[in-house]
């Protein structure tokens, strides 16, 4: 039996629209809106027409539910300007990462939650009192992808296929998520990473805001979680210039342009030294780049973890991805390029057993 919503599901992860499927895998359009509703069901060799067309195994669609991802609870940037079908692509990647966890969830114990519910104060007072529950005091913000991990958010990569989607965080029941784009500047990674924290302390699914506002929120959040107002105040002198700015943003390891950003709301930069400095700071590269900036990318140390305890157990790669019915390339997609290898001899087997505890280090 062919399961309907998986369909659609593999489509829109693809960002095809029906009449373009149809084209693609020689199926009328007619019969896929019916196999999609489930009016009608596809004979076995239009599955595999199907599959070859969405780059999926033929097994994917004979799977049980998806518990896809809440659309409503993401609130994207820039939406306006992204096309509908990257967003709903991005989100259907999000489920298939978020079945990937329930995979790993069954075999591993991974950290509970511990994302605070602040209903809505100011961003500075939610970034503050997450720093104090977390105790990181006024220090630099350590590896941003640990730090939520550690705490209970199941972070994963988004497909370069979607170079226009910066990040998204959601919660899918009691659970977190945070998706991030690896095409960009690791400092830009760092600050999509708390722009996300933001939005689920502060936008949680009982607490629904979207839109420029929640944006701004978001942004003003991460600038002062990574930036901590005495911090800055204590490292970076007033009316400082470009280069003391470059200098002043390794401490942080954030970019230039949200030093100065977060300088200017601080009051260390006037509004005319604000205007002019960003104007230097992208003359020399700074507004799209991060020249001489950080090279070693923030990755996943749980699903690190996770496949080296699954390649001492014996399980390949590829079992897993067949168990979940997707190639190894889509998952591999999910896992912020960590090279996942598989075992060299003996047969592939599954996981089976007590769960193992995961040690993570912030």
């Amino acid at each position: 039996m062919v399961t309907p919503s998986r369909i659609t599901l593999a489509r829109k992860r693809r960002g095809l629209t029906l009449a373009e499927l149809s084209q693609r895998a020689d199926v009328s359009l007619q019969s896929l809106s019916n196999y999609e509703t489930g009016r009608t069901a596809p004979r076995h060799a239009t599955i595999g027409r199907l599959a070859t067309a969405l780059d999926f195994p033929a097994t994917f669609f004979d799977g049980p539910e998806i518990d896809e991802l809440p659309a409503e609870g993401i609130s994207w940037r820039a939406r306006t300007k992204t096309p509908a079908r990257t967003l709903d692509a991005a989100r259907a990647a999000g489920s298939l990462a978020a079945q990937l966890y329930e995979w790993i969830d069954q075999r591993f114990r991974l950290p509970d939650s511990d994302i605070p519910s602040l209903g809505k104060p100011d961003p500075e007072t939610a970034a503050e009192m997450v720093r104090t529950r977390w105790d990181l005091g006024s220090a630099p913000a350590p590896n941003m992808v640990h730090l939520l991990e550690a705490h209970g958010v199941r972070v994963f990569s988004l497909a370069p296929d979607y170079a226009e989607v910066d990040a998204f965080a959601v919660w899918r029941g009691t659970v977190p998520f945070v998706f991030l784009n690896t095409m960009k500047s690791v400092e830009r990674g760092r600050f999509d990473a708390s722009h996300e924290l933001g939005h689920l302390v502060m936008h949680g699914s009982d607490r629904q805001c979207t839109g420029p506002e929640a944006e701004r929120q978001a942004n003003d959040f991460a600038s002062a979680f990574l930036m901590p107002a005495s911090s800055v105040l204590g490292h970076m002198p007033a009316g400082a210039h470009v280069d003391q700015i470059i200098k002043g943003k390794r401490i942080w390891r954030v970019s230039a342009m949200a030093l100065t950003y977060r300088m200017h709301d601080l009051s260390l930069l006037t509004d005319w030294q604000y205007r002019s400095t960003c104007a230097e700071l992208s003359k020399r590269g700074y507004r799209t780049d991060e020249p001489q900036g950080m090279k070693k990318r923030e990755t996943s140390q749980v699903l690190t973890k996770v496949f080296q305890g699954l390649r001492s157990a014996g399980v390949r790669p590829s079992t897993v991805a067949a168990e979940l019915g997707i190639t190894v390339d889509e998952m591999n997609k999910m896992l912020f390029g960590l090279t996942i290898t598989s075992v060299d001899g003996g047969g592939e087997r599954t996981s089976e057993g007590p769960k193992r505890a995961l040690s993570l280090v912030t």
